[in-house]
């Protein structure tokens, strides 16, 4: 009887240790710090096409009900206005997620191939360096698209703004790559994430599924404007992180992230 009380003793004795390992890991990882208070700008600043970092022209980005609005309502049309809202400070490895939806019709004079577009752009250069019409941040993209109701079209997919990457091995220096993720019409909301661990791997996610995988992105000097820190070649390892405004009113909420080691 008293070896079989040693025996059960010693069992939940390990069981103890495992079970605090455990919880030792968990209050070891980082909390989820929300960079988007649902009421102000504070810690974002925008970067619009033709106009100086830190003007936010013609009302663009609007925080309302919990949301931030890439919103048109002053635009007589679009042309180049391409903008981008920066947070405060880079991340290199990190848990990113956004929810998005894409709201009504695009405005009048936007290009056809930003009809529901928009997008998370990481690993950015600093948005002070970049020139005054500058459109596109150097960067990589996370790119969103909504559905038009009649075909189908992925979103969470790839772009490559001045960057490459690597795809099962390969160098792919193809411009936007899609995801294999469904098509989500209509005006609903869609969780996505961005797994980034430094220039090692990233993953992209959109409700909760993982829908692409590369490796190693690296910069392309080919075109690049503004003042970069790299040279060509060398590896993305850090940067900014910005919401992006294309023509079509999209809007962002539950903007966190997890810092990862």
């Amino acid at each position: 009887m008293k070896k079989v009380l040693f025996g059960v003793c010693c069992i939940l004795f390990f069981a103890a240790c495992k079970s605090g390992d455990k919880v030792s890991k968990t209050e070891t990882q980082s909390e989820w710090e929300e960079l988007f208070n649902g009421k102000d700008l504070t810690g974002w600043s925008p970067k619009i096409g033709g106009y100086e970092f830190g003007v936010n022209a013609m009302n663009t980005f609007q925080v309302h009900d919990g949301v931030i609005e890439a919103n048109y309502d002053e635009y007589d049309t679009f042309t180049t206005q391409y903008g981008h809202l920066f947070y405060k400070e880079p991340f290199s490895s990190y848990h990113l997620e956004v929810d998005y939806r894409f709201k009504g019709n695009q405005t009048p004079g936007g290009a056809g191939w930003a009809v529901r577009n928009s997008g998370v752009m990481f690993h950015c250069q600093d948005p002070k360096t970049m020139t005054l019409s500058q459109y596109f941040p150097i960067c990589v993209e996370f790119q969103f698209l909504g559905g038009n109701g009649k075909v189908e079209r992925s979103t969470g997919n790839l772009c490559t703004p001045n960057s490459h990457v690597e795809i099962d091995g390969e160098l792919v220096t193809t411009h936007c790559i899609n995801s294999n993720s469904k098509t989500y019409h209509g005006d609903g909301w869609v969780t996505s994430g961005l797994i980034v661990y430094a220039d090692s791997i990233v993953h992209h996610l959109i409700e909760g599924d993982t829908v692409m995988t590369y490796r190693h992105p690296i910069f392309d000097e080919n075109g690049a404007e503004g003042n970069y820190h790299l040279k060509d070649g060398e590896p993305m390892k850090s940067g900014y992180i910005a919401l992006q405004s294309e023509s079509n009113p999209v809007e962002f909420r539950n903007v966190r992230i997890k810092r990862l080691k």
